[in-house]
């Protein structure tokens, strides 16, 4: 599987490479399913008209979302950057540094939050502590991996969807 790179070049922050597989219930790959993620850059700031509001700044050279098809063992893989937390606009609330995924398989749909592990605005995210299954959705921050480049990190997050 090839990499998402959107703009990379002269990007601001910690590359990131993140892969895993969708998988079904009974821990089968689901080929073809789509995978889009989006995020907020290095300041913790989307480039989408609804983040308008946020103080923290745009970069220009990312611009936040990937797509990609799974393949016959069920991977993926985006090449990013690791996103900062931001505010909200409840006051006192500020998210942590978090991946969106939208997954649509053969028959279900999932959208979910990839967090990182050991980020201490964790303990506070009322989305993440509303979850019944939080350790699943925090990956841990790997060393990379010989093909990577040297600063870059790899974050390795596997998703089940029930049914595929």
């Amino acid at each position: 599987i090839e990499a998402v790179e959107d703009a990379l070049e002269d990007y601001e922050g910690t590359v990131i490479l993140v892969r895993g597989r969708i998988l079904d219930e009974n821990c089968q790959p689901i080929e073809n399913a789509l995978v889009e993620i989006w995020q907020a850059n290095h300041h913790g700031r989307y480039s989408h008209e609804g983040d308008a509001a946020n103080p923290n700044p745009l970069d220009p050279n990312f611009e936040g979302f990937g797509v990609q098809i799974t393949d016959k063992e069920g991977r993926y893989c985006f090449t990013t950057i690791k996103p900062f937390g931001y505010p909200t606009h409840i006051p006192g609330w500020q998210r942590p540094p978090h991946i969106h995924f939208d997954v649509t398989g053969r028959i279900d749909k999932l959208v979910t939050q990839m967090y990182f592990e050991g980020d201490p605005l964790n303990e506070k995210d009322r989305i993440l502590q509303s979850s019944w299954a939080q350790e699943r959705l925090i990956a841990r921050l790997l060393p990379p991996t010989s093909e990577m480049e040297p600063e870059a990190q790899l974050a390795v997050w596997d998703i089940v969807i029930p049914r595929g």
